[in-house]
């Protein structure tokens, strides 16, 4: 039995503890760590039984050892060393578990990426940071770079520029990835199968096997209340329960990391309710979150903070009454509906400082007082008022101030 040297991140060397075949008993495992910060525990036969642990497939007749609280630059890490019985190889570390550098990192930062696709500037420079526990909205029009940004971080796109940190560790590394999640906007999901065996094939991809893999594929299936169409094939799935199951694979190996792309796109209004209720628990067990969509509510109720993304560039960053008391400090807006030809009415509104969407006239103003002066001028103009209204200024406001134009464009 040895130790060599190995280097966990960006962190300063460590050591590793590493088992030879001639290594002896566990009790002559303790012995030699005894009086260090290294605690070998009991091993388990076949697999780890935390199945916050990523476990590569190991040399035959393997033991595991958990080394408990390693620390590096004073942070409590958790690794695996594997005990080769009978095997002529060392020893391997196996991947980190997902709290592995949560204590050191950030879950997420970003610093100066680029993604180009011939002249055309997707992901234009974007800094960002997301913090332990947040559930962060990136919001923006078709176009805006969100998908691209989401793809560069599970490394379906190689940026041309720029960092990918997650946990402190390379997007593209072993380590990241094992802390990593994602529901893509996509179902990516086996139609022939039955709900249990799609959870159940996703999680051995992720390494899970035994009786790990059985409790994830039950824990996944009671959170997106699926237990009873357990055997159903895919196929036969309503639309909503398809996206669930999309959101439950995309989760079973339990990341501390998580990317939704709008996993409520194509659900009735019951459906998407109930993806609320199942994002919100997992933002009350203080799982990380990156959440596109395009509906202004899903934002406004589920992010603790709002990127508004255009052009490939973060416009905007801060919580939802952030943005607004930036964009309109204590104003607020009229709406109003023109009849007549659209030709007299836009005009008109332009030149008083409003936007026309969807036939409807918007303005902000200071007080409400002149909300008159505007109806006089109208009235002037010859416009036929049809409805008016006041009200105070929310995130779609914000968001047509700034980009001006709507989400869906």
């Amino acid at each position: 039995m040895a130790f060599s040297r190995h280097t966990v991140g960006d962190q300063s060397p460590s050591e590793r503890l590493c088992l030879y075949p001639d290594s002896g008993s566990l009790t002559r495992a303790r012995n030699l760590v005894r009086g260090s910060h290294l605690d070998v525990l009991s091993p388990t036969r076949g697999s780890v039984t935390d199945p916050r642990f990523r476990c590569a497939t190991s040399a035959r007749r393997a033991f595991y050892v958990q080394v408990n609280y390693f620390r590096v630059a004073r942070q409590p890490l958790r690794i695996l060393a594997t005990v080769n019985m009978g095997c002529e190889e060392e020893g391997r570390l196996l991947s980190l578990p997902t709290n592995a550098t949560c204590n050191s990192s950030l879950p997420l930062r970003i610093e100066g990426l680029v993604k180009r696709f011939g002249q055309l500037n997707a992901v234009d420079g974007i800094t960002l940071e997301l913090r332990s526990g947040e559930c962060l909205g990136l919001l923006g029009p078709n176009g805006a770079g969100k998908s691209t940004l989401i793809r560069s971080i599970v490394g379906r796109v190689i940026p041309d520029a720029g960092t990918i940190l997650i946990f402190g560790a390379k997007a593209d590394s072993t380590a990241a990835r094992s802390t990593l999640g994602w529901v893509p906007q996509e179902l990516a999901l086996y139609p022939r199968l039955t709900c249990f065996e799609n959870l159940r094939a996703f999680g051995r991809y992720y390494g899970l096997k035994g009786i790990v893999l059985e409790q994830a594929v039950a824990r996944c299936l009671d959170w997106s209340t699926l237990t009873d169409r357990a055997h159903e094939l895919v196929k036969n799935l309503s639309g909503g329960m398809k996206r669930r199951l999309n959101m439950a694979a995309g989760l079973i190996h339990q990341p501390k990391l998580v990317l939704m792309d709008e996993p409520t796109v194509g659900v009735d209004p019951q459906s998407r309710h109930h993806i609320f209720e199942m994002i919100e628990k997992l933002r009350d067990e203080g799982m990380s979150l990156i959440y596109t969509t395009h509906y202004m509510e899903e934002a406004e109720r589920l992010c603790d903070r709002i990127a508004i993304v255009d052009h490939g560039k973060i416009i905007e960053l801060g919580t939802n009454d952030d943005l607004v008391r930036n964009a309109f400090g204590t104003r607020s807006q009229v709406l109003a509906r023109f009849g007549g030809s659209p030709d007299r009415v836009v005009p008109w509104v332009a030149a008083h400082g409003g936007q026309t969407t969807d036939g409807i006239a918007l303005f902000t103003i200071s007080h409400p007082v002149e909300i008159a002066s505007l109806l006089e001028d109208s009235a002037k103009a010859g416009l036929e008022l049809v409805d008016v209204s006041l009200r105070k200024p929310n995130l779609e406001s914000v968001f047509l101030h700034l980009t001006g134009r709507e989400l869906r464009d």
